[in-house]
């Protein structure tokens, strides 16, 4: 009686299966069924480094990457001048935003690889997102000499070709009311990105109100200490009159979100305090605004204020307002919104006299028509409390240099 043998295969033939195995799954997709496998093979085969570089993938391609990067040390330890796994560990520490770390780990296979264009477009990518614009055209370059046909580095050198260091704007603000004559402000505004860390913007405006005028000037400055976070602050002075604040402070504080999330990628919140001085009038507000941003570039806005209000001969008073807007494209160099606004006011000055309930409905429209220039307009209609409106229409132009 003949007994039938299993065949018994070679170490190298046991791993070029599962391997192929793995690759078959990933082709269609079936990611958890691949680090399954992979899984299996480290049980029989604990040191095996290709097994824990191919579990290293796939726990970054499915968003587990503190695991991933876990896998690609571990690899790294015993082979740390694989470029592939550098790679790997890079980008790893890059969806984290773990900016710096990562360009480490880019520098360290550069210097093992320094001709590779895929270790040089990951480099310049992160220098981008370290606001290291000039070394990321660099970057670019070199990418481009060793392949003159990238489309990625070409791209990447047009749009950062296109970034400007100073904005200014030029708008007007015309409002016309039921139960007075019209309003006018002018503003003029120069905002500059000096480096990665600081950021200035100055501002004056020119108010012909209710037969008075008024201008001031405001300056505020924030610095960037991540590229996520941000505090800034500032404050305003004008001439003595009723119908602007004399004196204002105000400090804000922002942080963004990056958000693994198809509907929702992006999220930007912030907190805002400010102090207005008018003549006979103070003014405290609290408010934070978020920023969603959703997909094919429409973002919606949501902002709640509360305002605590202090004049002579009255107790101090807080009273809740808030907006909403929802930005939308409507062609290559187009965009629009709508917004809405609620809210109770009373700060008692020439055109909110005593307490306020207002309803506010608008729209606006931005048009690029340069590369860097572009123009925007607004009108909104606002209601009321006792049978008064106020009809508001806007007009700026902006360049960047």
């Amino acid at each position: 009686m003949l007994l039938a043998v299993p065949r018994v295969q070679s170490p190298a033939q046991t791993s070029e299966d599962w391997q192929q195995r793995v690759r078959d799954e990933v082709k269609d997709h079936h990611l958890k069924e691949a680090l399954t496998i992979i899984d299996e093979r480290l049980t029989s085969a604990p040191e095996d480094l290709e097994g824990h570089g191919w579990r290293g993938r796939l726990l970054a391609w499915t968003n587990r990457w503190p695991e991933g990067e876990a896998e690609y040390r571990l690899v790294l330890e015993k082979s740390p001048d694989d470029t592939e796994m550098l790679a790997g560990l890079a980008d790893v520490l890059l969806w984290q935003k773990k900016y710096d770390e990562s360009l480490q780990v880019l520098d360290h296979a550069r210097a093992n690889a320094p001709r590779d264009p895929e270790i040089l477009i990951r480099r310049a990518r992160v220098l981008v997102l370290l606001n290291r614009a000039s070394e990321a055209r660099a970057q670019y370059r070199e990418t481009l000499d060793l392949n003159p046909e990238d489309r990625d580095a070409k791209a990447a050198l047009v749009a950062l070709a296109s970034e400007a260091r100073y904005e200014l704007r030029v708008e007007n603000d015309t409002d016309f009311f039921s139960y007075t004559n019209s309003a006018e402000t002018q503003r003029v505004t120069l905002s500059s990105r000096w480096n990665q860390r600081w950021s200035t913007v100055f501002s004056t405006n020119i108010y012909q109100r209710f037969g008075q005028n008024a201008g001031n000037f405001v300056a505020s400055a924030a610095f960037h200490f991540t590229n996520q976070d941000s505090l800034s602050a500032g404050g305003a002075v004008a001439n003595q009159q009723t119908v602007a604040p004399t004196k204002e402070a105000f400090f804000e504080y922002g942080h963004g979100f990056r958000l693994e999330n198809h509907w929702v990628p992006g999220l930007e919140s912030s907190y805002q305090q400010h102090w207005l001085w008018y003549r006979g009038a103070q003014v405290f507000t609290v408010s934070t605004t978020n920023i969603v941003y959703l997909p094919q570039g429409w973002t919606y806005t949501l902002a709640v204020i509360g305002s605590r209000t202090v004049f002579t001969g009255y107790l101090p008073d807080w009273v809740p307002s808030g907006w909403t807007k929802l930005g939308f494209p409507l062609h290559r160099r187009l965009t629009g919104n709508i917004f809405y606004a609620v809210g109770s006011e009373n700060f008692s000055q020439v055109d909110q006299i005593g307490r306020l309930a207002t309803h506010t409905y608008g729209g606006g429209l931005r048009y690029q028509f340069a590369e860097h220039q572009d123009i925007t307009g607004y009108v909104s209609q606002q209601d009321r409390s006792h049978d008064q409106t106020e009809t508001s229409f806007g007009l700026g132009y902006g360049i960047r240099f």
